[in-house]
């Protein structure tokens, strides 16, 4: 560092805050440009490991992803290491899926390498990492999915917002038979969009009690098939689905192309996330679209303010979700509600002689 200053022709301690994206703004751009050129030419960079060993830092960040395959957590991840970039800091990404013995293993292995905090996009309703996290003091936030009680600060989206956007949606365009493909309970994702979905059902005076649904196991094409095949093989009078995740919904396309339906003329899908390349589908997917990017930036500032202030109290940050209209949705067919009756009376006719 002396000789980095010798070269430059400034003060060793101007070098120590030009190299430190924290403190660089503290020095001149003229003087900034000297430094990076003179360490440049000579080689030398800081190193971090003797800088943690001073400052009890590691500038090291783990993030924890449910499924690193998943588009939604690729923009969420993209926000989060960009703002930690800016201050400073690198980041440790991994996949746990959802056994949370796996991920109690891996964030001990990440706070056993020093890391300075954990963003983990991974929690449950009620969560053991979360309960780990707070009883070793390692400052942590949540994002995407959220607790059922507020200990730790995290972003998420408004998920009843974006269920009553959905379904309001699918009323003005005329449907009244909706269904609800729902994503696991034990994440608030599923859990509050299908309050969200029941909520809207209530509030645009349709029946909510007897709304057809069918939950996934977990959010993938794969399981929303499964779910959607029960569900049109049980309501087959249903004109429009509204799907926690897009994911799902992409399921429940494949459905309704077996049952040699068509979307929308027979049945109207309605995702959740605007994952990338949705608009690319056949028919293009109406969905709720969630500002990832924005949930790992504002997720990283949170963390910061967790590292600095170790008392900092827990806080939520809601996002605004938007409906995103496409070639997905559109109003019932003619004599569609009439068929729909007609096969609501039929089947509660069969139950009732069934039971005779």
């Amino acid at each position: 560092m002396k000789q980095v200053a010798e070269r430059a022709g400034v003060h060793v301690s101007t070098v120590s805050r030009a190299l430190n994206p924290e403190t660089r703004s503290m020095v001149v751009p003229e003087s900034v440009a000297r430094v990076m050129k003179a360490a440049s030419e000579l080689g030398y960079r800081l190193d971090p490991v003797a800088a943690s060993l001073r400052t009890g830092r590691s500038k090291l960040v783990g993030i924890l992803v449910p499924d690193i395959a998943t588009n939604v957590f690729t923009p969420i991840l993209t926000g989060a290491t960009e703002r930690l970039s800016e201050h400073g800091y690198s980041v440790i990404v991994a996949y746990v899926g959802g056994d949370s013995n796996k991920q109690l293993d891996l964030a001990q292995g990440l706070i056993a390498r020093r890391v300075d905090g954990l963003i983990l996009a991974t929690a449950s309703r009620d969560d053991p990492l979360v309960s780990f996290c707070i009883e070793r003091g390692v400052p942590s936030v949540l994002v995407n999915r959220a607790e059922k009680e507020t200990r730790l600060s995290g972003v998420v989206s408004d998920d009843l917002l974006g269920a009553q956007l959905a379904v309001d949606h699918l009323v003005e365009l005329g449907h009244s038979r909706i269904a609800h493909l729902g994503g696991p309970r034990e994440h608030s994702t599923g859990y509050l969009r299908h309050r969200g979905f029941i909520h809207a059902l209530a509030a645009n005076g349709l029946d909510a009690a007897s709304a057809p649904t069918e939950f996934a196991e977990t959010y993938t094409r794969e399981q929303g098939a499964a779910a959607a095949r029960r569900l049109l093989s049980a309501h087959p009078e249903v004109t429009a689905i509204v799907a926690a995740n897009d994911l799902l919904a992409l399921g429940a396309y494949d459905v309704i192309r077996e049952a040699g339906l068509n979307c929308p003329r027979d049945i109207s899908v309605v995702g959740h996330n605007d994952m990338p390349l949705v608009d690319m589908v056949e028919p293009p997917l109406t969905t709720i679209r969630i500002s990832h990017k924005e949930m790992g930036r504002q997720a990283a500032d949170l963390l910061q303010q967790a590292i600095e202030t170790l008392d900092h109290p827990a806080r939520n940050v809601v996002l605004p979700p938007k409906l995103i209209v496409r070639g997905s949705t559109g109003a019932p067919r003619k004599g569609a509600m009439k068929k729909a009756a007609k096969t609501a009376a039929s089947n509660k006719s069969a139950s009732i002689s069934n039971e005779v």
